[in-house]
């Protein structure tokens, strides 16, 4: 949780409390009380930076600039300016499209038998100071 301090005359008189939370992309439903789960803090906005990082830009009706255009790159040859390419493209759309997550570091290794790119991305959020990382694999479907 993010604390937001109020600043009147340099005194602070509010302390709030920020929460986030989201819908599951799957739309999964509570058995008990037969309503929409829901996803918060640090889930939260891991979702949506892998929803940011699988958006191709043009996707989006009305915001044509939302995404990553990461999938263009998948069909290149893998070198290390690729790798270079895909990383310096995702810190770009994470600091334009998700402004709760601050990018500490994000490594790209290519596996060129498996025609596939190991992302890791180690943020933090808005809530906490502690890094937290997001592991996903980027393949190639012909």
């Amino acid at each position: 949780m993010a604390i937001v301090l109020k600043n009147t005359n340099k005194t602070l008189i509010n302390f709030k409390t920020i929460n986030f939370s989201d819908f599951p992309n799957n739309f999964k439903f509570q058995p008990i009380k037969n309503d929409l789960t829901n996803i918060t803090n640090e889930d939260s906005v891991k979702q949506s930076i892998k929803n940011i990082i699988f958006t191709n830009k043009g996707e989006r009706f009305f915001n044509p600039n939302f995404g990553s255009d990461i999938n263009l790159m998948l069909f290149e040859n893998i070198t290390p300016a690729t790798e270079q390419i895909i990383s310096d493209l995702i810190k770009t759309s994470i600091s334009n499209f998700e402004p709760r997550a601050n990018v500490i570091e994000v490594n790209v290794n290519s596996y060129s038998d498996e025609n596939s790119v190991l992302v890791t991305i180690i943020f933090s959020t808005l809530n906490s100071a502690e890094p937290i990382t997001l592991d996903f694999i980027l393949d190639r479907i012909r």
